[in-house]
């Protein structure tokens, strides 16, 4: 187990094709980018502390339910600890290292998002924009409801006009209408989804494999499960925003992002494949889930996608993603070089939802297991110090993936945190919060 506050390394300079012209840079460059070292007595934390949680995830692994994982912790700008425990392939025995590559689902979310909100701030893109007026594909949408039969008991499904169209705050709150096949009840949309190939049965959330103009066209024909605004589901709206930057920047999601948010955080290791130098350095799964037994089906991140998934198709390293808290941490900047304005970054991190959208399911709900938490433009925001069952503080922002990433930023504390593992399943809300509980607890100013 590497389990010591060093700088964490940085790998090789990707050499995918598609990104190529943009995120190639020295190696000196990209390591005299990586956050400053210090020891975490100097900012307020305890080195003895900080140890619980690479020996707490060393215990997963050798109890054989965690393949291995990378955390990332730093405090008032300076990285206070670096872990890497387990195996990188526990099929093969190779150990975790901190440049290990992760697919990280749902953190491309936080990506896509702030992509979206550099378009805002050109001007090129508003928020109570129609996503038909860079993807006119939906308009004039359909709802699918469901009607309960009480003499049959059985439910039953009509459909209705869109009373509004989805906006672009729509997808960046996921609040659109949309769904995903593996979560949505409403069959209907379901059937669609699979019948278009955008949900697939055989392997979960990959939605990579159709052009964007057909990927597009096929959902925009499927029905939505909720009239725009009125909801809050977990959704393809990321997959949408990426085409939504797309037609508005005129670039391919994956250039776009490295152009404006890859290089200038030297973010070598982000991308939407990882190029054959890197592949070495990919984690994978175990291939069943210790707990129930049935089997694990990541992503193939090996080769470039026919789309970028906003939603879900990005790959990282703790060291990368770090920065990329950080600068939303540094309210959007990143040494002398501003990406964001820090009133962008206080929008996203505020409640959008408020007490006009339902949500069944809170976000903290889903990556945690707790309430206390609402959601604003691409992040799970902290409402109060109270109510959520884990450490933490109000107005932190927080978001995770479905292979078992997670990562928050704390202004309060002053706090950015970054776990990666390759672990889907239900066990992935058990380590979100033990990560989060033993870094609180920690904290000794």
């Amino acid at each position: 187990m590497n389990n010591r506050t060093i700088r964490p390394p940085l790998a090789p300079t990707r050499a995918r094709t598609v990104l190529a012209a943009a995120l190639l840079c020295a190696s000196a460059v990209a390591f005299a980018q990586a956050l400053p070292t210090a020891s975490p007595e100097s900012v307020g934390m305890s080195s003895e502390r900080l140890s619980r949680i690479g020996t707490a995830l060393k215990a997963e692994v050798d109890a054989g339910k965690l393949p291995g994982a990378v955390v990332m912790i730093a405090r008032r700008g300076k990285l206070v600890y670096s872990t890497a425990v387990g195996h990188r392939d526990p099929a093969g025995g190779a150990p975790m290292t901190t440049d290990a590559v992760f697919r990280i689902y749902s953190m491309t979310k936080p990506l896509v998002s702030v992509a979206a909100m550099m378009l805002v701030e050109d001007g090129k893109v508003q928020l109570t924009d129609p996503v038909s007026k860079f993807l006119p594909a939906f308009r004039g949408q359909q709802v699918s409801v469901a009607q309960t039969d009480a003499e049959f008991a059985k439910i039953n499904y009509t459909t209705v006009a869109a009373v509004r169209e989805m906006t672009v705050h729509d997808l960046l709150r996921h609040t659109a209408g949309l769904a995903y096949g593996e979560i949505t009840q409403n069959l209907p949309v379901k059937r669609a989804y699979e019948a278009a190939g955008i949900f697939k049965p055989a392997i979960d959330y990959d939605a990579r494999d159709l052009a964007p103009d057909v990927q597009v066209a096929r959902l925009a024909a499927a029905p939505l499960v909720h009239q725009p605004g009125t909801v809050f589901e977990y959704s393809l709206a990321s997959d949408v925003l990426g085409r939504v930057v797309e037609a508005a920047s005129g670039m391919r999601l994956g250039d776009f992002l490295a152009a404006r948010l890859f290089r200038p955080l030297h973010m070598t290791d982000t991308g939407f494949a990882v190029p054959a130098a890197a592949r070495g350095r990919l984690a994978t799964s175990f291939d069943k889930d210790p707990t129930t037994g049935q089997p694990f089906r990541l992503i193939d991140a090996s080769d470039t996608p026919a789309a970028d998934s906003g939603g879900a198709g990005a790959v990282s390293t703790a060291s990368d993603y770090l920065r990329f808290t950080q600068m939303l941490l540094d309210g959007g900047k990143v040494g002398g070089t501003r990406l964001l304005s820090r009133t962008t970054v206080a929008l996203m991190a505020s409640d959008h939802l408020g007490t006009r959208i339902a949500a069944p399911v809170t976000p903290g709900e889903m990556l945690l297991g707790t309430p206390g938490y609402t959601f604003g433009l691409g992040f799970a925001v902290r409402q109060g110090q109270g109510v959520a069952g884990v450490h933490g503080s109000a107005g932190e922002f927080m978001w995770a993936g479905y292979a078992g990433t997670y990562f928050w930023v704390d202004p309060k504390e002053q706090i950015v945190a970054v776990y990666l593992s390759q672990q889907p399943g239900a066990s992935r809300q058990y380590y979100r919060r033990l990560v989060k509980n033993l870094t609180y607890q920690a904290i000794a100013d």
